[in-house]
């Protein structure tokens, strides 16, 4: 399912509501300029709450910090078998 999301969302067979976060959040990062209030307005027409929208745009916003601080410091993702390794204790203990 998640890489028919990844994909494309649009045809996934997914609830219409992440469908529309997902328009949104897809606008908020790849068009902000372009945003209105018609955008909200779609998204409380499926239902999604005000509390809902910005804990998603949260996400959204931390995430996209993020790629470009790890695309601007060359930061890379370890290989596998490290991170089947440490992920055990990683998972007890946290990240410290």
């Amino acid at each position: 399912m998640t890489q028919r999301v990844l994909d494309d969302y649009k045809t996934a067979p997914i609830d219409e509501r992440l469908r529309a976060m997902l328009a949104y959040l897809k606008k908020t990062t790849l068009d902000p300029d372009s945003l209105t209030a018609d955008d909200a307005r779609a998204l409380r027409k499926e239902n999604i709450s005000n509390d809902a929208a910005v804990e998603a745009l949260y996400v959204c916003f931390l995430f996209n910090v993020y790629d470009r601080l790890a695309d601007t410091l060359g930061w890379e993702v370890p290989p596998a078998a490290f991170i089947r390794r440490h992920a055990p204790m990683m998972l007890k203990h946290g990240y410290k």
